[in-house]
């Protein structure tokens, strides 16, 4: 490939590591058009429909970069990482929860710009191999005449199918936007649409059921607090109410409102 010629469009993929059924409701959170695709075993990609970084007047890397953090946070840390390029410049962005991210950028001739210590990072917050697959990024932080920065992009996604990524076919870092929708959707990708409020707070709940927090909303153990809040609560709001205790009664009341909140919402959420 000509050492001079770079990417000459503007685009991006978003690497989720996850199943779609767990990156879909944050995904949907993003209030952005986007296309849905499993990307290998337990990975997901995201390929934007529309260019919100010519509407806005932002950088594709910013834009990239807010929708990454955006997707990690909620996954209770699972990794995302975006892989972004534009006339002049390509990179990469890891996020992972509340950690900061991570970057590495090339110039459009592949001329490496980033800090080989941030490759490192990278590598160590995947879980890639430390000694493998750090020695196939380092190429990718070294001069190399041959290697413009769609091809930096490229050995990036190399590496990362040593952790079962698999891109569906056709999606190639460097393509334009619209090329990139057109072979996701060829390869059947899910279009990401929202029909109002109900499906974004519907979008939200899944979210945080999906966290640690979630089988203490929903099922099992879910009911099993819930029966135990309302057994607790019921005696003490009696007792309390008896004495004429308000401190106690109020404790009572609490518990079995929980209690009585939490059945209700494992109950209609089944349904």
């Amino acid at each position: 490939m000509n050492a001079t010629s770079g990417p000459q469009s503007v685009g991006a993929l978003l690497l989720c590591r996850g199943e779609p059924p767990e990156v879909r409701p944050p995904a949907l959170l993003l209030r952005e058009q986007l296309l849905l695709a499993p990307a290998g075993a337990e990975w997901t990609v995201l390929v934007p429909e529309g260019k919100p970084w010519l509407r806005g007047g932002e950088s594709v890397e910013r834009v990239v970069t807010g929708w990454a953090t955006a997707l990690a946070v909620p996954a209770g840390g699972r990794p995302v990482v975006a892989l972004w390029w534009d006339r002049d410049r390509a990179g990469l962005t890891l996020a992972a929860g509340f950690r900061r991210t991570v970057g590495y950028t090339w110039l459009a001739d592949g001329t490496p710009v980033g800090e080989d210590e941030a490759m490192r990072t990278f590598a160590a917050r995947l879980a890639l191999d430390p000694v493998l697959d750090v020695q196939a990024l380092q190429p990718l932080t070294e001069p190399d005449p041959d290697a413009d920065a769609h091809t930096r992009l490229i050995g990036v996604v190399a590496v990362l199918a040593r952790a079962g990524l698999a891109l569906p076919a056709g999606l190639v870092p460097g393509q334009s936007a619209d090329r990139l929708r057109s072979a996701a959707l060829d390869q059947g990708a899910e279009q990401l649409e929202r029909h109002g409020l109900p499906d974004v707070l519907r979008a939200e709940l899944d979210v945080v059921e999906s966290g640690p927090l979630g089988p203490y909303l929903r099922g099992p153990k879910a009911r099993v607090l819930g029966g135990a809040q309302l057994l607790a609560g019921m005696p003490l709001l009696l007792w309390g109410a008896a004495r004429r205790n308000g401190g106690w009664a109020t404790a009572g009341a609490l518990l079995v409102a929980h209690g009585a909140l939490g059945l209700a919402y494992d109950r209609l959420r089944e349904r």
